[in-house]
């Protein structure tokens, strides 16, 4: 999925807030505004939003000298998740259909994201969401794929949502490899988030190689790409791994839940729609 020029603004306050969670101390704020001004100009449309934001967070770093901004964010939102875990556990068991109870959760969990949604709620969201159906809902399609599975390779997305993810791992009851970022970035889930949501309890984690927001796979280490190739159904949560797997060739489910216009439009979905999604390679633009 290429960048759009809808995406501009949103680097600039996605800038912003990381460079407040890095410091307090305005002169470095600004210093990284400014590095992220002269970026701009050249910001390749025809890249990724995620490889754009690569670049994003990387400036935030060198000029604050803060190599994870969120690193108390995401522990305080796995903390949280955490607190909400047996509730939403016995609430998945009891419902007539818990693999799709678990599903929405997992789709619920994908509010948590300082990037492109800095100001969520996460119980008043989760109840939202498990009261309305997702608008594009190939749940059956991702049900029935399941039962001939052997392997899952599920390419999680932001620390905290992580825990949503678990409760879906633990449903599905299949071999699960779970892929995080190579190194922090934004509040995306790496190593050391994943085992502090119980994750290496239920799945094999791994990480992609890649130290940017979803997955690109020209970069991406060929363990991963290993997992990748032979998995007879992926799951792709959340709008960073949408953007750079959209216009794959693979068994791909699309997670999520649409926090900005541009995925919105790609989706064919209002923003602030949900989706279980089921792609063989459609291109998004």
């Amino acid at each position: 999925m290429k960048t759009h020029l809808d995406c501009i603004p949103c680097f600039i306050k996605q800038a912003l807030f990381a460079a407040r969670a890095a410091v307090d101390d305005e002169k470095k704020i600004r210093e990284v505004l400014d590095r992220i001004g002269m970026l701009i100009s050249d910001i390749p449309l025809h890249h990724s939003p995620p490889e754009t934001s690569r670049k994003i967070y990387r400036a935030v770093v060198e000029v604050t000298g803060i190599h994870d901004p969120f690193e108390s964010l995401k522990a305080e939102s796995i903390r949280a998740a955490l607190a909400l875990y047996p509730g939403l556990k016995e609430r998945v068991v009891a419902s007539e259909e818990p693999l799709e109870t678990a599903a929405r959760l997992a789709i619920a969990g994908n509010v948590i994201d300082f990037g492109a949604n800095p100001d969520f709620e996460l119980e008043q969201d989760i109840q939202a969401i498990l009261e309305s159906q997702p608008v594009v809902n190939h749940y059956h399609a991702f049900k029935e794929k399941l039962g001939t599975t052997q392997e899952i390779l599920y390419i999680g997305d932001n620390a905290g949502e992580t825990v949503f993810d678990k409760i879906l791992i633990e449903v599905m009851s299949k071999p699960v490899v779970y892929v995080v970022r190579e190194k922090p970035i934004i509040n995306d889930a790496t190593m050391q988030d994943a085992v502090r949501s119980g994750l290496d309890k239920v799945a094999r984690i791994i990480s992609s190689g890649w130290d940017g927001p979803g997955v690109s796979l020209k970069s991406c280490s060929e363990s991963f790409l290993n997992h990748y190739r032979r998995a007879d159904l992926i799951i792709s949560k959340g709008q960073g791994n949408y953007e750079t797997l959209s216009a794959e060739q693979r068994p791909i489910f699309y997670l999520l839940k649409a926090k900005c216009p541009v995925i919105a439009r790609s989706l064919g979905v209002k923003q602030g729609d949900t989706v279980i999604k089921y792609a063989l390679g459609e291109t998004a633009v």
